[in-house]
Parts: C-alpha cells; structure tokens; sequence
C-alpha cells in the first residue's frame, strides 16, 4: 500500500483490518486539506495505521491510534516510525477502543478518524464518548467510515453530521459540535 510521498507500507494480509480504500483516503484528505499541518490526530480502529501515517506525512503535530489487534499494532508502529519526523510525536494503545478512550480523558484532538469493523455496533457508543469526554476540539472534526448496510448515521449526543459522502459501498459521514463546550481547548 502507497501513501502520500510514494511511500509504501506495510499492511496485514487478507482482510481483517479492511484497511481504507485510496478512493476513501484520498477523499478524506482532499476535504480536510490545509487542516493536517500542526493538527492533533486521532485514529480509532486504526488497523495498519494508514490513515494516521498519511497524517504524519502530511505534517500532523501529534497522532495517537487505538486498535485492539496486537500485530495490527506492531505494524502501525513500523509504518509510523518510518514516515514520522523528529518533531512528530505519535502513538499507539493497544486495546478495545471504548476502554482506551477513557485514557484519552483530557486530551483534545482536531480530527479524529473513526473506522470500526462496520457490524462492530461500536458507533453509537465510540461517537456518544468522544463528545462525552470531551476530546473533539471545539472547532474540530470526526470522520466515520462505514456501510449503509451495517448503520445509519445521524446525531449522537452533542455531535451532529455536518456532511456525507458516498464512495461505492463505503460511506463517511463527519461530525461537529452542535455546541461546542466551553471548557475544552
């Protein structure tokens, strides 16, 4: 698998992870463009760590992932550290994406990509939480990718959809605050 820069990586074999389509990728940084640079990245079911190298390679201060896979996460790192820059700080916790949030308390994030299995049944739950604890920026922007087939977005707590796109059988959605809290920064 390439990304940004012609930089290969490595990947799981076979499907298990289902890593991001380039189609999808592409898409996603093409609507975030010119809001990678500096930004703080979150990457929840990150798989191979894809999404969040792509963010690395396109100037991302700070990526943290969150995927429950132990070898999915060794990968990750491998790709991480071949395509991080000195300044980069990046990071990946290993373990099921609802607990691993709760450590996350505190911490903000500008764009968070959110890619589970798609019959996971985890978006109600994993959305309801990143405006629970607060760690969407207030100007911030989560990306869901899933199936029509397996869940239909809608809003979940303070989190409503700004915008939807449809990529064959892959479907994103991304949230904003409604209202965005006060107390966080």
């Amino acid at each position: 698998m390439r990304i940004y820069g012609n930089r290969q990586l490595k990947t799981l074999p076979g499907q298990a992870t289902r890593p991001t389509t380039a189609r999808v990728r592409e898409a996603v940084f093409n609507i975030w463009q010119g809001e990678i640079a500096g930004c703080r990245w979150l990457d929840l079911c990150a798989g191979n760590g894809t999404m969040g190298a792509e963010a690395l390679c396109r100037g991302a201060a700070t990526v943290v992932g969150i995927e429950q896979a132990g070898r999915a996460c060794q990968i990750s790192r491998h790709n991480w550290q071949q395509v991080a820059r000195v300044e980069q700080e990046w990071r990946i916790l290993r373990g099921d994406v609802r607990q691993r949030l709760l450590d996350l308390s505190g911490q903000v994030f500008d764009r968070i990509y959110f890619d589970p299995p798609y019959d996971s049944g985890l978006y109600e739950t994993v959305i309801a939480a990143i405006a629970t604890e607060q760690i969407l920026a207030p100007d911030g922007e989560l990306a869901v990718e899933y199936s029509a087939d397996c869940w239909q977005a809608g809003a979940i707590a303070s989190l409503a959809p700004s915008r939807h796109k449809h990529y064959s059988r892959t479907s994103l959605v991304f949230y904003r605050w409604a209202t965005p809290p006060a107390a966080i920064t």
